[in-house]
């Protein structure tokens, strides 16, 4: 999950300082101020940026609390783009919660600070096949689980049905070509509006999806692999959705998510490339308008990354076996399933499938499901936090057509390794 207000989909990200139980502040305030190994494994640090993520892990609470009232978890935690920087020292400190959450794109970077738990689930009658595919490939670092999903999110096309009915366009099916997709744009740029709102960002954005729709991936091996030709390829066709087709305006540095987003709710942006966690969000604004759509690629074959997040024990926990034991009351098919019709998260589950798109436009749910169907894991490296960073610094300039997709990648792949 990811976020940032990230969330359809609710599907991923998520945190700010609070916590979620009747008392949480008091919880909160002992998880930074020392606390007894018991009260450690009843702790979680994760990320809460909005609303919609302190909902989403009341949720979890919640459900798993339904099923068994003697469950209790606080947590607290940084802002989203906070949170990657400072789990590293909080998890090395001597009063440090036990459960702590990742994006399967982090269980690389954060693979020191996380208990592998084969031995936990083997004992629990656990199994990794229990769980989407790409989503535990993303989980596993050198043949270790570090963490157990609870979603399994594709980035998705999100797009205004009512903005598409007025121009006379046919809406996006499970099969939409880069070349189509650019017509609707065109067609659906004009007076003050454009055909797409795009962000700085690496993915959850139009960059690197379509890096990946193209048939790039962003590591292979252990590798960086930036510069692949497909990738490259995919990433200089969103930037020239700026500065050469015109159906979009460039981003600054700084906008992350909220630009972008606020454009596509208003009725400026026609499309966005976001996660299915933003469903909940965008869905509150445009109701009915909302539509999701497979990512467009050249051929038309649906593809694209599959992200997601999990829960994990700190290696520093003074009582792992206790800790797991909460821990899996997170990830069982019911809370996953509760949360999923809740929250709108995507379950890793797929006995939860049907929460999930109990309520939603059947369209919408065939567009996730053949992206689930034809996704591929997002495997990362260690500097992938150095290289999101990098990106969302320089890529106004591709979007601006001041540096091409091929150089700013370049520089990337040089500088993280």
């Amino acid at each position: 999950m990811r976020p940032t207000i990230s969330k359809f989909l609710a599907l991923g990200a998520t945190a700010s300082a609070f916590a979620l139980l009747a008392g949480a502040c008091g919880s909160g305030s002992t998880a930074s101020g020392g606390g007894s190994g018991s009260d450690q494994v009843h702790q979680m640090y994760t990320w809460v940026s909005t609303d919609n993520d302190r909902a989403q892990w009341q949720s979890f609470v919640d459900a798993a609390k339904e099923k068994d009232p003697n469950f209790t978890l606080t947590f607290d935690g940084p802002a989203f783009n906070d949170y990657w920087t400072k789990v590293k020292t909080r998890m090395v400190a001597s009063d440090a919660p036990c459960i702590l959450t990742t994006q399967a794109a982090r269980a690389q970077e954060l693979s020191g600070l996380l208990e592998p738990l084969d031995s936990y689930m083997e004992a629990a009658g656990i199994k990794a096949s229990d769980y989407n595919a790409a989503m535990m490939q993303g989980m596993t670092v050198e043949g270790k689980v570090l963490a157990l999903p609870y979603d399994a999110e594709p980035d998705v096309l999100y797009y205004n049905r009512e903005m598409f009915e007025k121009a006379g366009l046919t809406a996006p099916s499970t099969s939409y070509t880069t070349e189509q997709f650019l017509k609707d744009a065109k067609a659906l740029t004009g007076d003050g509006k454009y055909g797409m709102a795009v962000k700085p960002l690496f993915l959850g954005n139009a960059a690197g999806d379509f890096g990946i729709s193209f048939g790039g991936q962003v590591s292979s091996d252990g590798k960086n692999t930036l510069t692949d030709p497909k990738f490259v390829e995919g990433v200089q066709f969103a930037f020239d959705l700026v500065h050469k087709e015109q159906v979009a305006v460039a981003p600054n540095a700084a906008d992350n998510d909220g630009p972008a987003q606020t454009a596509f709710t208003s009725g400026t942006a026609a499309m966005i490339v976001d996660g299915p966690w933003m469903y909940g969000s965008f869905e509150k604004e445009l109701g009915d308008k909302l539509g999701v759509a497979v990512i467009p690629t050249p051929s038309g074959q649906p593809r694209a990354i599959i992200q997601g997040s999990g829960f994990g024990i700190s290696k520093s926990c003074p009582d792992k076996q206790a800790a797991f034991d909460v821990l899996k009351e997170l990830v069982t098919p019911e809370v996953i399933g509760t949360v999923a019709d809740k929250q709108g998260t995507v379950p890793s589950v797929a006995s939860a499938m049907d929460n999930w798109a109990a309520n939603k436009p059947e369209d919408s749910a065939a567009a996730v499901q053949a992206l689930l169907d034809n996704g591929t894991p997002l495997v990362t490296t260690t500097t992938w936090n150095q290289i999101n960073t990098s990106f969302q610094q320089y890529s106004p300039e591709g979007f601006r057509g001041t540096k091409t997709a091929l150089e700013i990648l370049t520089d990337l792949q040089n500088s993280a390794g």
